[in-house]
């Protein structure tokens, strides 16, 4: 069964991090971190509706003004999450700017800033100049991001500054079978998205769910029990994973964080800036070898490691990165301690 998730790196190994994820069947996008965002085509960046960002710095960060060009004359609200400081980071890139003439603009930039315990949030409305408003603040209780065909958790690394992981999590897959279907003698419709739906909310088995159609010109109607739906129409499968983590210092404390975060994951995209020979310039740095991607992937259990954010140094070895890192992975080279 296919994932609603459709993910890829913006760029290549060596180039700017950030990941574009399509969402299937939703008609939009998620985007994870605003590096250099030009090899995304306009259409795709105004398909984004949530951006998610790792820190801020430049490489990570610079294609923020690509994203609010596109988004400015738009009728939508972006929603924007980072660690601590987004807020003003963004504030101060909307004032670089002169904005007289956008009063008429309804775009907006709802912005969630992450902290331990906390999310502030701030809205900046194209119409007022984009003008900082505070809302209420919310407490951070598990899940960064929720809605019911996906849910976002966040862990806050060491990179000298507080840095964002992600993990993007499909809920289990729901699945018609079709020939179950025809043997029921009901065609399909939108009872089909409202037994969907009641069985995501755990409503009880006796639920009815009701089937309405028309055929030559005459109106039927079924009631279903939704428990015998389930078991005799619904194919449940678990739903897709993916992570991502960037920038991050190789210790016991980000260890545990990205590998609870990561658990289980079908996809884990993870940075390997330097080899393992460099290990001491990585954590001089605060960043990753591919071996230490390798062995948090292997710690996880992860199903998939996509590894890069290559060093430039490395330009031309970008094999020898990726094979490092499958090998730890795989169990074929020792894990690495922090």
């Amino acid at each position: 069964m296919k994932s609603a998730f459709v993910p890829r790196l913006i760029n290549g190994p060596f180039g700017d991090p950030g990941l574009y994820v399509s969402l299937r069947w939703l008609g939009r996008a998620l985007l994870f971190d605003l590096g250099n965002l030009e090899r995304i085509p306009g259409a795709a960046i105004a398909r984004v509706s949530h951006v998610f960002v790792s820190h801020t710095h430049l490489d990570h960060f610079i294609g923020f003004d690509r994203l609010l060009r596109i988004f400015l004359a738009r009728d939508a609200e972006l929603v924007l999450y980072g660690p601590a400081g987004i807020t003003r980071n963004v504030a101060g890139k909307l004032q670089g700017y002169t904005w007289n003439l956008v009063e008429n603009y309804s775009f907006s930039l709802l912005v969630h800033e992450v902290d331990r315990d906390k999310i502030s949030r701030c809205r900046f409305r194209a119409r007022t100049g984009f003008e900082a408003e505070k809302l209420e603040e919310q407490p951070l209780q598990g899940l960064l991001h929720s809605e019911a065909s996906l849910w976002v958790e966040a862990a806050i690394l060491d990179h000298r500054i507080p840095c964002l992981a992600f993990a993007l999590q499909e809920p289990t897959r729901l699945n018609i079978r079709t020939d179950a279907l025809r043997q029921l003698g009901v065609p399909p419709g939108p009872w089909l998205s409202e037994l969907k739906q009641r069985i995501r909310e755990s409503s009880p088995e006796d639920t009815l769910i009701c089937a309405r159609w028309c055929e030559q010109g005459k109106e039927h109607t079924r009631e279903f029990r939704l428990g015998d739906l389930r078991r005799e129409l619904v194919l449940e499968t678990p739903g897709t994973k993916i992570c991502y983590v960037v920038d991050a210092i190789f210790h016991k404390d980000n260890v545990r964080r990205i590998v609870e975060l990561a658990r289980g994951a079908d996809l884990f995209f993870c940075e390997s800036l330097f080899l393992d020979r460099d290990r001491e310039e990585a954590s001089k740095r605060y960043h990753l070898t591919a071996r230490q991607a390798g062995t948090l992937a292997r710690l996880a259990g992860v199903r998939q490691l996509r590894t890069f954010h290559f060093s430039p140094r490395y330009s031309g070895q970008a094999q020898q990165l990726v094979a490092e890192a499958q090998a730890t992975f795989l169990g074929e080279l020792p894990p690495d301690e922090p």
